[in-house]
């Protein structure tokens, strides 16, 4: 068994802007594999938008079932357990509160997968796989501990932290 340790990041950065009622187009790049994307959100008419493309939130919720599922077949292939036919089935959950006609505000209340594959593996492999594809799955991270989440404003003045 080899001790040798690499470290690595991943960093990804993305610019917005705004193109219709409440559709944002938005490039995406990953300077590591310099590889860029391009995505839009939309809202539908409950935020005032045409639904032109999937809500941020779908996008998210897409974002974090692909990643689990990435890593479950890259791992799987690591530690020798075959994975067939997965599916994962998601729920993301938040809760909003509104006071008459102020912004409201949201609070997410918990995300839950529930995982499916065919193997030949043993139910303690199978677990195990799941175990190391959470720790490998960035989103799932992200969410599972407390994250300081920076937004500025730019003013005429220069950048304001907000």
């Amino acid at each position: 068994m080899s001790d040798d340790k690499s470290k690595f990041e991943i960093v990804f950065e993305g610019r917005g802007v705004a193109s219709g009622k409440m559709r944002n187009d938005i490039n995406v790049r990953w300077p590591g594999q310099g590889e860029e994307f391009q995505l839009a959100t939309d809202e539908g008419p409950f935020h005032g938008g045409d639904g032109t493309a999937p809500p941020p939130l779908a996008l998210f919720t897409a974002g974090f079932i692909g990643c689990i599922m990435t890593q479950i077949r890259a791992f799987g292939k690591r530690l020798n357990i075959p994975v067939e036919d997965l599916a994962v089935s998601a729920r993301m959950h938040w809760k909003a509160e509104q006071v008459g006609r102020d912004p409201y505000e949201s609070a997410p209340v918990g995300f839950g997968f529930d995982i499916e594959f065919e193997s030949s593996a043993s139910e303690a492999d199978k677990i195990r796989l799941v175990e190391v594809a959470k720790k490998g799955c960035f989103i799932d991270q992200t969410l599972a501990v407390s994250n300081k989440v920076a937004h500025r404003l730019k003013t005429a003045d220069g950048w304001v932290d907000v």
